[in-house]
């Protein structure tokens, strides 16, 4: 699941992402950043537009962030255990 890319000033991993709607717009990334001066940190980019569920979808669109979370938690845990990341 993870990608790894660099830029000049910084190196980006993908912890997690996910489309948390039907919708194809509605995409939730979750990636580490470390840059070149800074100490890392993670970035959430959420969708540009609002989200919109029907009531009895909502269950299923928190169910679908908090997997998504869960899972760039443990992806970064076993990075930080691999890298000794602070």
């Amino acid at each position: 699941m993870r990608k790894e890319a660099r830029s000049p000033m910084s190196k980006q991993t993908t912890l997690g992402e996910s489309q948390i709607t039907q919708s194809p717009n509605d995409d939730v990334v979750v990636e580490l950043v470390e840059p070149d001066d800074l100490p890392p940190m993670v970035k959430i980019t959420w969708p540009e537009q609002p989200s919109i569920v029907e009531p009895q979808r909502f269950g299923d669109t928190a169910a679908a962030l908090v997997k998504l979370f869960s899972a760039a938690h443990v992806e970064l845990a076993r990075f930080r255990a691999r890298r000794h990341l602070s």
